[in-house]
């Protein structure tokens, strides 16, 4: 079995098979065709963490890795990534886009990176795509393809942070019939961005579908597992590095052997966590001694109704400092925060129009709260604290407590006595007062000897 692991930023569930109105056909083939999971999460919303905990099956903090790459941090333990492991069984592992788990690539287990061959040239897809007929001509051994854009990240180069020009000269999305994300209200700030957002998510969807007409061309789609995911959610105000589903969901779409087929739709709940324990069981090898996840093999097999009753997801570094858990079960989110920040980190927000209009009306004085109840029957877009409103069943908050509190004492989270998560030597963070991720970095050392001082 081969395996492509093809994987975007930025992107949350806002694809065409999640019911929006976003044209993505290649995708949305791709679900009718394999196994659409409604209720996917991952490990943590912040780019380089969520990654390292898909490619390792553990938590965040558990694999050490706090913060982005871009900005120090590095995955410690990179022999943990299933790279190596699908490497020890025979297979050989390429990488034909942009990792973002380890400052080195050649600690990440790859055999081979497109990148640096001179026969393969062009785009992401391009190079996947050779890559793949090249394989085709040979039964020998099979390989792990990891496939990574950049759609659909916010790009530096267009203000006020917007996302890359369509290649082309494509048509854009006319904003007057676009409705916005959840969260916002209805302006043309907001229907403008999430027009750029749709356009954005067109460009994802044409680049991937010439990775998946390269599987079918050379005759290898039987033969492939194809993990389609995203790191986080969108790069929105309260949705990326938020622990609300708005930043913890992800699209999964996976086809292939061993049931992954048929156009079914799972509704239970399943972390990133959980794909390399998966990948054990299809390919009949061990688990890893520090997997953190269970298969999802038992859903498909009929054996299982559901392979959790809860996940969690944390947030560390991204811009700044924020430490927080999150328990989530299908009813209930309880999310607790570790510091006693006055208001919320406006660096872990890209910049964009959204981003502006929320500071204009008054964004910036909002305060974060200590702890969170949601009911997600009644208030799916987890608006409505039942704590701070006194509604909170004494009963299911104590329960939601004493879960997390568990998994965190089982996991050895580093906040645990309020202490501070670890971050490297060279990390760099923005002040905790600063509006932009692009405003004036920092030492991590220098906030962390801060932090100190003040406890002490």
């Amino acid at each position: 079995m081969n395996i492509i692991y093809i994987h975007s930023h930025d992107t949350g569930r806002y694809i065409q098979p999640y019911g929006h109105s976003i044209p993505t056909p290649n995708i949305q083939k791709l679900a009718e065709e394999g196994v659409l999971f409604r209720q996917a999460f991952c490990a943590n919303p912040t780019c380089s963490p969520s990654r390292a905990c898909l490619l390792s099956g553990q938590w965040a903090h558990t694999a050490g890795m706090g913060g982005l790459v871009n900005r120090g941090w590095s995955l410690p333990t990179p022999k943990n990534l299933i790279m190596h492991t699908l490497a020890e069984v025979g297979y050989e592992t390429v990488l034909a886009g942009f990792q973002h788990v380890v400052k080195d690539v050649n600690e990440a287990g790859y055999s081979r990176n497109l990148a640096r061959e001179t026969t393969f040239s062009g785009e992401t897809e391009e190079r996947a795509a050779a890559f793949i007929a090249e394989a085709s001509k040979s039964d020998n051994q099979p390989f792990f393809l990891d496939v990574g854009f950049f759609e659909t990240h916010r790009a530096r180069s267009v203000k006020p942070g917007g996302f890359a020009p369509q290649p082309n000269g494509e048509a854009k999305t006319d904003p007057r019939y676009v409705k916005p994300p959840a969260p916002f209200p209805d302006t043309p700030e907001t229907r403008q961005d999430m027009a750029d957002y749709i356009d954005a998510a067109r460009t994802l969807d044409q680049k991937m579908g010439v990775v998946f007409s390269a599987l079918e061309e050379n005759k290898l789609a039987d033969k492939t597992l194809v993990i389609c995911t995203t790191d986080h959610g969108l790069a929105f105000p309260e949705m990326k590095s938020r622990l609300t589903d708005h930043g913890i969901g992800v699209m999964l779409i996976m086809r292939g052997p061993a049931g992954f087929s048929g156009g079914l739709v799972i509704d239970e709940l399943v972390s990133q966590i959980d794909l390399f324990p998966t990948i054990c069981d299809m390919l009949s090898i061990d688990h890893p001694k520090w997997l953190q996840g269970y298969s999802i093999l038992p859903m498909l097999q009929g054996t299982a109704d559901k392979i959790r009753s809860e996940i969690f997801a944390e947030v560390n570094y991204h811009c700044c400092y924020e430490p927080q858990r999150a328990i989530r079960t299908k009813r209930w989110k309880y999310i607790r925060r570790y510091d006693q920040a006055p208001n919320w980190a406006m660096p872990n927000c890209d910049d964009s129009i959204s981003k502006t209009f929320f500071l204009d009306h008054g964004w910036q004085g909002h305060r974060p709260e200590s702890e969170r109840l949601y009911d997600l029957v009644f208030d799916p877009f987890e608006r409505h604290n039942l704590i701070s409103s006194g509604q909170a069943d004494e009963q299911i908050l104590q329960s939601m407590r004493q879960r997390l509190e568990d998994w965190r004492i089982e996991t050895k989270d580093p906040t645990l006595e309020h202490s501070i998560m670890p971050s490297p030597e060279m990390a760099v963070l923005n002040k905790y007062d600063a509006i932009s991720p692009n405003d004036e970095e920092y030492p991590a050392s220098q906030f962390l000897q801060e932090m100190t001082d003040r406890a002490t």
